[in-house]
C-alpha cells in the first residue's frame, strides 16, 4: 500500500480536490491518502487565536463567519447532489458553531491548537464525502486516533505503528483511507501538531508504520530541483537522492521538504517520492537509501544566517574551551549551523537569534566577540567523500570572485557548505550552477 500526502494548496480550491481525488482514484488500488488544510486555512486559525489571545471576541467572531462564507461557497461547486450539499452544509456549520464557542470562554494555548486542528479536519471531511458521493469506497479515519507525541514532543513511533495498524485493520477492504496532517495528541491526550514538517511528517510516520510501498509528497513543484528556480534559470529537478543528501538539502533551504520529515521514512527503509499534482504524469524525485557515488546532485541555501566570531589568545591549548562555548548555546537552546575554528578564534553560525544579546554577554567572557548578520550558508550536496578528489575544488574555484566568509568540509561525505553575505547568494548560486552543472 501507498502512502499519499497532498498539501494545502493541493486541496485548495473545490476543482483541486475534485483533482485529488480523481488522481488518488486512478489506479484503484488501496491507498493512504494524509491531506493538509486548504491553502489559507491556517494562517486564518492563527489570526483568529491571536484575536482570542487579545481578548478581542469580536474580531474573531468576524473571522469566523468570513472563513464560514468561503467554505460554504465551495459547497456548492464541490458536490453535485443536494443529499452530500446538505450533508456537507451541516457538517461546516457545526463546525463553525464549534469556532464561535471559543470565543465565550478563557483561552489558551490549548484553545489554540483546537482550533489549529480544524482545518485538516474540515478538508479531510469535504474530501471524503466528494469521494463517497462520487461512489468511491471511502473512510475517514481521526489521525488524533493514530498520531501521537511523547513528553519530548517527538512523535511516538512505537504507539503510532501499534494504533495505524489497528485501524487499518479494524477497517478492512476500503479504496482510500483519508486522513488528517500535522495534528496529533500529546503524551497527555491533548490535541496537539507536529510543527515540523507537519503533514510530511504525518505521511512519513504513517508510512513507517505500516511498512508501505512508497510515500509520496506531492505539492505544486515537480520534484526537487538542482538549485533554487527563483534565483537561478534553467534549473532541473534531481530524479534521485539519497536519504541524507535530501536531508541536507532541505535543512539548507530547500522548502520543498523539511529535514526532519523523511527520517522516519530512512530508518524503515520507505523510498519517498516528490511529486507535482500540476503535472502528475512528471517522475519527480525519488528518495531513498541508495547513493549514487561520484556525483554532485544540487545546490541550496539557507537565509538569515548570522555569524558569531570569539576572538582568545587564552583559547591557545586551553582545555574545554570550546566545551564552554557550546555550553552557552546549549543554554539558550540556539542551534548552531557551522562551526570554524583555529589557535585563537571560533567562529560558528546561527539562524535563530532570538538571544542573541545573552548569548553575546556570555561570551565576553572568554573573549572578544563580533557579530556579522545578513549572512548566507550556501551547500553544495553529492557524494562529497573525501576519496573524491577534486569535487571541493571545483565547488571552491566556482566562488573565485565571491568572497567566503566560512567553508564548512568534512563534518559530512554530503555536503560543502560557504557562508557569504546575502548580498552575494544570487551570484554565489549562479557561478555554482554554471561549473557544477553546466547551467
Amino acid at each position: 500500500m501507498k502512502v499519499l500526502k497532498f498539501g494545502g494548496t493541493s486541496v485548495g480550491t473545490p476543482q483541486r480536490m475534485k483533482d485529488v481525488a480523481a488522481l488518488i482514484t486512478a489506479d484503484g488500488q488501496p491507498k493512504v491518502v494524509v491531506l493538509s488544510a486548504m491553502s489559507g486555512t491556517t494562517n486564518t486559525l492563527v489570526e483568529i487565536s491571536d484575536y482570542l489571545y487579545k481578548k478581542n471576541p469580536e474580531g474573531a467572531y468576524s473571522l469566523i463567519n468570513q472563513l464560514e462564507q468561503k467554505y460554504l461557497g465551495h459547497v456548492a461547486e464541490l458536490y453535485s447532489t443536494d443529499e452530500w450539499r446538505g450533508r456537507t452544509t451541516t457538517f461546516l456549520q457545526e463546525e463553525f458553531n464549534y469556532l464561535r464557542s471559543f470565543t465565550k470562554g478563557l483561552f489558551t494555548s490549548f484553545e489554540e491548537k483546537v482550533i489549529l486542528a480544524q482545518g485538516e479536519i474540515i478538508s479531510t471531511n469535504m474530501v471524503t464525502n466528494y469521494l463517497l458521493e462520487s461512489g468511491v469506497n471511502a473512510i475517514l479515519l481521526s489521525a488524533l486516533d493514530m498520531i501521537r507525541t511523547d513528553k519530548n514532543a517527538e512523535p511516538d513511533f512505537n504507539y503510532i505503528r501499534e494504533c495505524t495498524v489497528a485501524q487499518l485493520t479494524a477497517n478492512p477492504g476500503y479504496q482510500i483511507y483519508i486522513t488528517q496532517g500535522f495534528i496529533c495528541r500529546n503524551a497527555y491526550g491533548e490535541i496537539d501538531n507536529l510543527l515540523r514538517g507537519g503533514s510530511d511528517y504525518t505521511a512519513c510516520l504513517i508510512g513507517a508504520a505500516i511498512e508501505a510501498e512508497e510515500i509520496q509528497i506531492w505539492t505544486d513543484i515537480d520534484g526537487m530541483h538542482n538549485n533554487d528556480p527563483r534565483v537561478v534559470e534553467h534549473t532541473v529537478p534531481v530524479r534521485q537522492l539519497y536519504f541524507e543528501e535530501a536531508a541536507e538539502l532541505a535543512y539548507f533551504g530547500a522548502k520543498i521538504l523539511h529535514p526532519t520529515c523523511i527520517q522516519p521514512a530512512k530508518f524503515a527503509g520507505v523510498p519517498v517520492r516528490l511529486l507535482n499534482t500540476l503535472a502528475p504524469q512528471a517522475p519527480g524525485t525519488i528518495i531513498n537509501n541508495e547513493m549514487q557515488r561520484g556525483t554532485i546532485k544540487a545546490v541550496a541555501a539557507k537565509d538569515n544566517i548570522t555569524c558569531i566570531g570569539i576572538q582568545s589568545s587564552r583559547m591557545l591549548l586551553a582545555h574545554g574551551f570550546l566545551r564552554k562555548v557550546f555550553e552557552i548555546f546549549e543554554t539558550y537552546k540556539t542551534s548552531i549551523d557551522m562551526i570554524c575554528t583555529s589557535e585563537v578564534g571560533v567562529s560558528v553560525t546561527i539562524d535563530n537569534t532570538t538571544n542573541l544579546r545573552a548569548i553575546k554577554d556570555e561570551l565576553k567572557k572568554y573573549g572578544t566577540v563580533s557579530v556579522e548578520h545578513d549572512m548566507c550558508i550556501v551547500c553544495v550536496v553529492g557524494d562529497l567523500a573525501t576519496q573524491n578528489v577534486g569535487f571541493e575544488t571545483r565547488a571552491c574555484n566556482a566562488l573565485q570572485e565571491i568572497p567566503v566568509r566560512m567553508i564548512s568540509y568534512g563534518g559530512s561525505n554530503h555536503n560543502i557548505s560557504f557562508l557569504v553575505k546575502a548580498a552575494d547568494k544570487q551570484r554565489t548560486l549562479q557561478a555554482l550552477s554554471k561549473t557544477l552543472f553546466n547551467a
